[in-house]
């Protein structure tokens, strides 16, 4: 009971302090400007932390050791490296193009970047982007209010149902309050208390299953389970082969993020161009460190079920409570074990809440901005503007506690679906706005189209045949929605004179 009680108040303090930067920021919203893009005002070392934090989500903690603990390390480790060299490429080319092509066109949101960039007056691109953002960002979101509810239920005993929908309610009220400024300062302080939580629990957790040797033993005496090759079948025992065709199907997890709106305004977001190179080095350092030690959490969660420390995990739903397990473990030994654990779980919390409110705030800036008055052109005042936001920001999470109805449902599942529609869907149009100046509007809607259209076809039709088939449906998507995008460009009319100047103005740095 007192071990409960302490980390509790710790929890509780944390949630609290989320809130309080809520109230803080929420005086410095003077527009839709401030309230989604911060006054392009982001400082280096946040614009990295924040742009990290709200991408790893719930998947960190939870997604990544579940699927090392029953399967082992191959599925994770090709995802990690798709996704540090996704994260890498992404800063290096797209950041510092992209800050320097919203502020010429006075864009806040990406949806109205692309009707702007292609001089869509009608804003069509902008009203097909921001029903792709709902589409994908809902059931994201809904992820990480279920793994909120997982967590609660683990570690308390509370009603799955009462833990998520208060979790929700906590998240959507401090981004209602504070907008874009209180997502990314919070994002700071969640990817500290991320990165507390992964130290910790890693070394404790091979302290109690006998030190790492005893790790390497138990992972090694699975069939499939500690090579990069195979997979471990926690059922049968046997290994299953893991082929080029699947790594290479795999690492393009990191084609994603060249289409992902949390993490893309955040380079529009940042202060100072030429400081982007230190955000890449810190976002790039942090990434790889906190994914490479989030999977061997699993390994050495699968080696203390298996000494008997903690419970066997069966199914993906439960394994991806295993850092769960292990605080619980680990706070059973004392007070301040105890407020460690608190810290920890609270790191669990960060991780979801750091990209459960950044796809809130892009949800609520699509609705709100871009198709509401881009799209039907309904005329607000910026106070106005910004309540309807807010509203948004409430619809979205409503729904969104509808899809995480079910306790069962897999965060690593949830995440990887939401992941290809946003990657096929925007990723191709993003790198043809910033880089082919012979790209146009129909271009860029067809691609558009295509990509997300392949990622559901490719995942509930084609991808269930398995064999050759069984590929990660970002990648088909990504890549026909490139050729398509690219064949209706070179097919239909050229651009115009000043859409091209634009073009030379941003990439000479004019």
């Amino acid at each position: 009971m007192t071990t409960q009680i302490c980390i509790g108040i710790v929890i509780v303090l944390y949630l609290a302090m989320m809130i309080i930067i809520g109230v803080v920021f929420s005086k410095s919203n003077e527009d839709s400007g401030d309230f989604y893009l911060g006054g392009r005002k982001l400082g280096p070392f946040v614009a990295a932390m924040s742009a990290e934090a709200s991408d790893m989500s719930s998947w960190l903690l939870m997604g990544v050791p579940g699927l090392a603990y029953l399967s082992g390390i191959a599925d994770p480790f090709w995802t990690i490296v798709g996704l540090s060299v996704g994260t890498y490429v992404n800063w290096l080319f797209v950041a510092k193009r992209l800050r320097r092509y919203t502020a010429k066109l006075d864009s806040i949101t990406i949806p109205e970047f692309f009707s702007k960039r292609y001089q869509d007056e009608k804003k069509i691109l902008s009203a097909v982007a921001s029903v792709v953002i709902v589409v994908f960002f809902v059931p994201y979101v809904a992820s990480g209010f279920a793994a909120c509810g997982k967590l609660f239920n683990t570690l308390f005993g509370i009603d799955y149902y009462f833990a998520m929908i208060v979790s929700a309610i906590i998240i959507a009220l401090y981004c209602t309050l504070g907008g874009f400024k209180a997502v990314c300062t919070t994002d700071l302080i969640q990817s500290i208390s991320m990165s507390i939580s992964l130290c910790v629990i890693i070394l404790f957790g091979i302290h109690h299953a006998g030190g790492w040797n005893a790790v390497l033993d138990n992972a090694k005496s699975m069939s499939g389970y500690f090579v990069l090759n195979a997979t471990h079948d926690p059922v049968s025992g046997a290994s299953n082969p893991y082929g080029i065709l699947t790594i290479c199907s795999t690492l393009a997890w990191g084609l994603g993020y060249f289409g992902m709106p949390h993490i893309l305004t955040r380079f529009m977001a940042i202060e100072d161009e030429h400081k982007i190179a230190l955000s890449r080095r810190v976002a790039q350092t942090w990434v790889v460190i906190s994914m490479f030690v989030s999977m061997f959490i699993g390994v050495v969660g699968n080696a203390l079920s298996k000494n008997g420390t903690i419970d066997v995990l069966e199914g993906s739903g439960n394994a991806e409570r295993i850092i769960i397990y292990i605080t619980n473990f680990m706070s059973s030994h004392g007070i301040l074990p105890a407020m460690i654990g608190g810290v920890i779980l609270s790191g669990i919390l960060a991780a979801t809440m750091s990209t459960a409110d950044s796809q809130l705030l892009a949800s609520a800036s699509s609705i709100s901005s871009d198709l509401l008055q881009g799209f039907f052109h309904k005329k607000l005042t910026e106070e106005q503007a910004v309540k309807v936001a807010k509203i948004t920001v409430v619809a979205v999470s409503a729904i969104a506690v509808v899809i995480a109805w079910n306790p069962d449902s897999s965060v690593f599942q949830i995440v990887s679906f939401a992941w290809a529609g946003f990657g096929a869907a925007f990723g191709p149009v993003v790198l043809f706005a910033l880089f082919w100046k012979r790209s146009n509007f129909a271009g860029t809607i067809s691609g558009m189209l295509a990509g997300g259209i392949v990622v559901f076809v490719w995942k509930f039709m084609v991808r269930p045949l398995g064999g050759a088939w069984n590929m990660y449906e970002l990648l088909p998507a990504f890549l026909v929605a490139i050729g398509v995008n690219y064949c209706v460009s070179l097919l239909t009319k050229a651009p115009s004179k000043e859409m091209v100047e634009t073009f030379e103005e941003v990439r000479t740095g004019k």
